[in-house]
């Protein structure tokens, strides 16, 4: 695709705000997980969650930050087709559990709050199985387009990969479609569903 290429400026001050915000998020993020996990009065099931959304933006922010500020530098991307590839599959993965993850946190809340005495309280083996199933679905949905589902391509200012939303082919907007329903569309209906009530 041919976009105008971006001000030079642009390219700067992106790579200032990315850096920035890369290395509050790996520290804030890094911190969460480390005391989380070492302080066993913190070591609960609803915790857990925390713990998982803390690591994924974690992840997300070490393995996509860096890469970004580099291209911002040369402002177009530098690392190869194969890098892209890996680059945006990463970003989504990230993305997704993310999102899964505040999901379940936000159906634990329910599950405290609104159901209170009579509900059922999350287990550590239950918690550990909602984070495998949270990365299982979310990587589930993220490989597919290495192997042509859908697409991961440089977006338009060719300083970081994505996925193609101009493509018009079935096979790319279909994934679209879905793909936006599973981890975008269906968590955010869910996580507004549960705070209605827990607010009610």
């Amino acid at each position: 695709y041919q976009f105008p290429p971006m001000n030079p400026l642009w390219h700067g001050l992106l790579g200032l705000v990315i850096g920035v915000l890369g290395f509050v998020s790996i520290a804030g993020n890094g911190m969460v997980v480390y005391i989380f996990t070492t302080t066993k009065t913190l070591k609960t099931p609803s915790n857990i969650l925390v713990v998982n959304l803390a690591f994924s933006d974690f992840c997300m922010m070490l393995v996509m930050a860096p890469p970004m500020v580099v291209n911002c530098y040369y402002e177009t991307w530098v690392f190869g087709p194969l890098a892209c590839q890996l680059y945006a599959c990463a970003g989504s993965l990230f993305g997704c559990a993310s999102i899964w993850t505040m999901t379940m946190i936000a159906f634990d809340r329910y599950n405290v709050i609104v159901k209170g005495i009579a509900a059922k309280p999350m287990t550590i083996n239950g918690a550990l199985l909602r984070v495998l199933g949270i990365w299982a679905f979310s990587l589930s949905w993220t490989i597919a387009p290495l192997f042509g589902w859908g697409r991961y391509v440089p977006e338009g200012n060719m300083t970081a990969c994505g996925t193609d939303y101009f493509d018009k082919t079935w096979a790319n907007r279909s994934y679209i479609l879905f793909y936006s329903i599973a981890c975008y569309y269906m968590p955010l209906f869910l996580i507004i569903y549960s705070y209605f009530f827990i607010v009610q």
